[in-house]
């Protein structure tokens, strides 16, 4: 009695992990200015904002700014067509800048030896859709810069030409 009891408590918390909602959340491959795929990101939505997390290969050994840009189209091989930073509360640039920071405004990118770099961020106050959603109708992308952000410089931390960028579509 004592196993089929287990067993179907067992069964039972599977079948309603089952019927749970999956996280929603996005992903981007990055690709390089040959247009080749160099890595990915994921956003998932949470209750304090978005959990970013990016990785990426074949980057120089250096820090290197990383921000989300308002539209999602990655034309190589400059990605001026992603457009500005995202922002829904309209500041300028950088942790650091007293009327700062953009809503995509993220970490640098710290690719070592290997040339291969792991990043995490959570984005607050930002969800996928709605008023703060950034998969509105054109979209958002990751773009990754040649130099490090300055954290302070506004449009873009000093960080240098766009490298690399990545389209975000709903999973």
């Amino acid at each position: 009695m004592y196993k089929f009891v287990l067993g179907t408590l067992s069964l039972g918390i599977a079948l309603a992990s089952l019927n749970a909602a999956p996280p929603v959340g996005a992903s981007a491959t990055i690709i390089n200015a040959k247009g080749k795929a160099i890595g990915t990101a994921t956003l998932t939505e949470t209750v304090d904002g978005i959990i970013l997390q990016v990785s990426a290969k074949g980057l120089k050994k250096g820090d290197h700014g990383m921000h989300i840009h308002r539209t999602g189209k990655c034309e190589a091989p400059k990605f001026d067509s992603a457009g500005p930073h995202f922002d829904v509360s309209n500041r300028q640039h950088g942790r650091d800048n007293p009327k700062g920071a953009h809503s995509g405004d993220l970490p640098n990118l710290a690719p070592g030896k290997r040339k291969t770099a792991f990043a995490e961020a959570v984005i607050p106050g930002v969800a996928l859709f709605g008023a703060t959603g950034l998969l509105d109708s054109d979209g958002a992308a990751i773009v990754i810069h040649a130099g490090p952000d300055d954290y302070r410089t506004d449009p873009s931390g000093n960080s240098g030409g766009r490298i690399a960028c990545g389209v975000f579509k709903k999973v």
